[in-house]
């Protein structure tokens, strides 16, 4: 089995202290944080998988004080990154960050009654077969009526629609061949076939990214 670290850790550059700074983060945090503001539920527990540097989890936490917000990070050389940023946030809507494999079996039971789980930007960086077993994962640990949030970029009708895409998705495939750009229509299947509703399309976002929503009944 690959590493999972290897899979899921993104770019990130020295910050202030203990703080990474990832420059895909500053650049798409408000767009997303808006939009998930939106569909969020105004009350309940929040789950961040794939936490990464912690940059994102304060914004969604200032704009949806409702909401309890667990952050979750595979890579533990992540973890002081995530803690800086809530420090610096003086939120007491965020729990302390913890060690979660979203591509391993059986975490969504052991998280369960979620009534909101995000996942940016990790799609496209594992396989297909991680993919739908981290949809059903956490589709498991969805409360009723929780909504899962999925942000990041993908292929429409099985192609790529701009040639940073192209690049990128060559760039991904030439490290390990079984990642890459997911295609919308599978997106939708394995949500579906989880046991979630997706909205009826995605909504289309700054750098020709997606957002895919996806309710449990």
């Amino acid at each position: 089995m690959r590493p999972p670290v290897a899979r899921t850790t993104g770019i990130a550059d020295p910050g202030e202290g203990d703080k990474l700074v990832a420059p895909s983060a500053e650049r798409n945090a408000d767009a997303i944080t808006g939009v998930l503001a939106g569909v969020a539920p105004a009350q309940g527990r929040a789950l961040e998988l794939a936490s990464g540097t912690g940059q994102h989890i304060v914004r969604y936490a200032e704009r949806l004080p409702g909401l309890s917000w667990q952050p979750s990070e595979v890579n533990p050389e992540r973890h002081a990154s995530i803690a800086a940023y809530v420090r610096e946030s003086g939120l007491d809507n965020i729990a302390p960050v913890i060690e979660l494999d979203a591509l391993a079996p059986g975490w969504g039971a052991v998280r369960s009654g979620q009534n909101l789980i995000v996942l940016v930007n990790l799609l496209h960086l594992i396989s297909a077969d991680e993919a739908r077993l981290l949809i059903t994962e956490a589709a498991t640990a969805l409360a009723p009526e929780g909504v899962f949030f999925i942000y990041g970029p993908f292929m429409r009708d099985g192609a790529l629609t701009s040639d940073a895409d192209v690049q990128f998705h060559a760039h991904l495939q030439a490290q390990d061949p079984l990642v890459g750009y997911k295609n919308v229509a599978d997106i939708e299947h394995w949500l579906r076939t989880a046991g979630l509703e997706p909205d009826p399309a995605p909504q289309e976002m700054p750098s020709n990214n997606l957002v895919f929503v996806a309710r449990k009944a």
